[in-house]
């Protein structure tokens, strides 16, 4: 017989409602001590708000909770780290400008005197980073540092804390197939160490690596709990949707034609000096997508920012839709939104979105000067309603609530939100970056299925993603940078993630030099 005692979290009938909305309904969730649990569903499914009630974010509406056979009801999240439960968020919680052990530190000061408090959180980091693989260079200041190290930097704060229990949200959506390779690395020393483990997370092949069970949610409920060795992507799928789900969408042989986007011996250098962009050039040809690959802060950002208009070149040349453009030409995001440019930018929260809009301002953000949306010197309120509706009820955007605040959507539904107002407005060039960050495996199918559709429209769609997956399943030609520079390109038939991992090291293996020196 299993004892509360033995369980590191047990839920009993966890509801709550926010208005309207049924977030949880009478959730049961056990959690066996010195276990990595997943707990996987759609955007929207609930998992967030029950992550936040388990760790004193919300209140639930009823039902109960014990941590390690203890009653446990946090008022807030210092209760649940006296309890013990660390959490590590999306979106990390970190001061870039102070150091690695500053963050650490700050707000778990021992005593007035701070120096005292870091002279002795120094000597117990270094033993938690020995313990778990957990290398940070203390004093090191966390905004220049790697996102990975950035990560590591949050796990390290929840365990200098006395986490015995780490929460982790979307743990990989920002990191490289090595950096987290080495975070499940990190992650199975705790769970050695008797640390137990959850992971919310939306990437099957990664739960299925890591996990010993995973609880599956949807609507709100709790739908299924299965043994991780006893199940398999397509039957996890299944149970988060509700249908069958297509894991890899079919495609057909592209059809190239006219180049829509010509880059030239492109180069920035940022305002510190430092040359992000390395005289690059390549094409992208109506009709193909084109998907660019590198380890995170390689470049690849600033190439999505230079042509969509948000830096200027500091030489070279890039033409888009026949309109040539170089260091000395005056543009910005308007204009070039105007030839026929759209953008799904990387960061949804920093420039994508303003939290604050309703769903319908930020559905025209970018767009509210065209005509669709307006009556002479007055904004159409019934057409922008209207489109907004219509693109929310296409795209799967929940709630399809055009008055609610783009704050209270969940993340996936955020996404959503900006592709569907990007892509509604049929451009001739779609860039794109990460689109499918925090969506989950129904929206990521339908997603995937659109930017093939713009494709085969005569789209020409430039495709930046950390997936390695998402770009080797949707791109005709993958370009790889390091460094702000090109190492080379490889076709679809050419590309796994064994070679694109090497080239992304700045690694050429031989039958891609010799391909590129045979063309």
């Amino acid at each position: 017989m299993i004892h509360a005692a033995d369980f590191a979290i047990k839920l009993e009938k966890i509801d709550k409602r926010f208005g309207s909305v049924h977030a949880n309904r009478s959730i049961d969730l056990a959690i066996p001590k010195g276990t990595i649990h997943g707990i996987i569903g759609e955007n929207g499914a609930g998992k967030s708000t029950l992550m936040s009630i388990i760790y004193g974010f919300y209140h639930a509406d009823s039902g109960s909770m014990q941590v390690h056979g203890q009653h446990y009801q946090p008022h807030n999240s210092q209760e649940a780290i006296k309890a013990g439960i660390g959490m590590v968020h999306q979106h990390f919680m970190l001061v870039d400008t102070f150091t690695v052990l500053e963050n650490i530190v700050l707000g778990a000061e021992d005593g007035w005197k701070l120096e005292d408090s870091l002279s002795a959180a120094r000597k117990k980091l270094k033993q938690l980073a020995k313990d778990y693989g957990l290398d940070v260079p203390l004093d090191a200041v966390v905004g220049e540092l790697a996102v990975g190290l950035q990560q590591r930097v949050e796990i390290l704060k929840a365990l200098y804390r006395g986490a015995k229990i780490l929460i982790l949200d979307e743990p990989t959506g920002v990191l490289t197939p090595q950096e987290a390779d080495h975070l499940f690395t990190i992650l199975g020393k705790l769970r050695e160490q008797g640390t137990t483990i959850m992971i919310i997370t939306h990437k099957l092949r990664e739960v299925l690596a890591i996990t010993d069970n995973v609880s599956v949610m949807r609507q709100g409920a709790m739908v299924e709990h299965v043994v991780t060795a006893e199940t398999n992507q397509e039957q996890l799928a299944e149970l988060m949707v509700g249908r069958k789900v297509l894991l890899q969408v079919e495609r057909g042989e592209a059809k190239p034609q006219a180049p829509l986007i010509e880059v030239s011996k492109l180069s920035y250098i940022d305002s510190a000096g430092v040359k992000r962009v390395k005289d690059i050039s390549f094409n992208v040809r109506a009709g193909e997508i084109v998907g660019i690959a590198g380890v995170s802060g390689n470049g690849q950002s600033e190439i999505l920012s230079l042509l969509s208009g948000i830096i200027t070149p500091s030489s070279g040349s890039m033409t888009l839709n026949g309109h040539t453009i170089d260091a000395e030409s005056h543009y910005n995001p308007r204009s070039i939104r105007s030839i026929g440019v759209g953008h799904i930018p990387e960061d949804r929260h920093k420039q994508g979105l303003i939290n604050k809009f309703a769903a319908k301002e930020a559905y025209i953000l970018g767009y509210h000067h065209l005509e669709q949306y307006n009556k002479g010197v007055l904004q159409d309120k019934q057409a922008i309603e209207q489109g907004c509706q219509q693109s929310m009820e296409k795209w799967d955007v929940r709630p399809a609530d055009t008055s609610l605040k783009t704050a209270n959507f969940s993340g996936g539904n955020q996404q959503k939100l900006v592709i569907a107002r990007e892509m509604e407005q049929d451009p001739d060039i779609l860039l794109v970056g990460q689109p499918t960050r925090g969506v989950d495996i129904g929206a990521i199918e339908y997603i995937h299925q659109q930017i093939i559709h713009s494709r085969d429209a005569g789209k020409a769609v430039l495709l930046v993603s950390v997936e390695l997956d998402e770009i080797v399943n949707l791109a005709d030609r993958i370009i790889v940078v390091f460094d702000g520079a090109i190492v080379g390109e490889v076709s679809a038939e050419q590309a796994d993630e064994q070679t694109l991992g090497l080239m992304m090291a700045n690694i050429v293996p031989e039958h891609i030099k010799n391909n590129r020196a045979g063309r």
